[in-house]
């Protein structure tokens, strides 16, 4: 990437991850956030993300840090830029390594995954919980929340070392225990991100060269997994 104008897109739910990212690898390239409350609307999201491909000039290349967040990624295109994009459906594998850790834990049980980017994000599920309280009252809250996590047996903090766990746990473990879900902590990994900001960009990204954009087809080729079993970071998605 020598000689490349680049730039990053990228979720801000992933700001912590991104701003240690690129502290570990020493990259410096300009970095510029979408807002975390469109991926309640997928096409809410493509369209934003749109925006500001359009508005990027004079680069070579822009590193997308997002997964396919519901098919968000469908016809996105840079018009100059060529375009890099991970090979994942959602965030969770940018924190955990890769998409095969995530396959591997969501196996075990349905998981909901949280980090202190999810919490600070203004729709999350907590949030939306002490909505329902205010309206309905604690027990029917509860009720309200056991029914969307019907499919859920566990909450997972992801550890990904861009901020003390500790600040987050005493938050997702109240939770956990009034919902009946058991409660873990993983330890993360940046390897994805670091990869996708250094290179090499093998099979587990997209190389979108200017004016080429994801198809359907390129989404479901492969093993991608995206059933959306375990739910994510950016709060009420279902």
């Amino acid at each position: 990437m020598a000689g490349l104008r680049t730039v990053i897109l990228a979720c801000q739910t992933l700001q912590d991850e991104l701003r240690l990212a690129i502290k570990e690898t020493g990259i410096d390239y300009p970095v510029y956030y979408i807002e975390s409350g469109l991926h309640n609307d997928p096409e809410s999201l493509r369209k934003r993300i749109q925006e500001e491909l359009d508005r990027i000039e004079n680069v070579d290349v822009v590193l997308l840090v997002f997964g396919y967040c519901g098919n968000s990624m469908l016809g996105v295109k840079s018009r100059q830029a060529k375009l890099v994009i991970p090979k994942i459906d959602d965030c969770i594998p940018l924190l955990l390594g890769s998409a095969e850790a995530r396959k591997k834990i969501s196996k075990e049980m349905g998981t909901y995954f949280l980090t202190k980017g999810w919490l600070d994000y203004e729709n999350n599920l907590l949030r939306e919980y002490e909505r329902c309280i205010a309206r309905y009252g604690q027990q029917r809250a509860l009720k309200v929340m056991k029914i969307m996590l019907g499919n859920y047996k566990r909450f997972m903090v992801i550890d990904t070392g861009a901020y003390p766990v500790d600040t987050v746990l005493p938050r997702t473990q109240d939770f956990a225990e009034k919902l009946n879900l058991r409660h873990e902590v993983a330890t993360g990994s940046l390897r994805l991100l670091h990869k996708l900001l250094q290179g090499p960009w093998d099979d587990e990204f997209f190389v979108l060269e200017p004016g080429q954009e994801i198809t359907m087809n390129d989404i479901c080729d492969g093993d991608n997994d995206l059933s959306g079993s375990d739910q994510l970071l950016v709060g009420l998605d279902r």
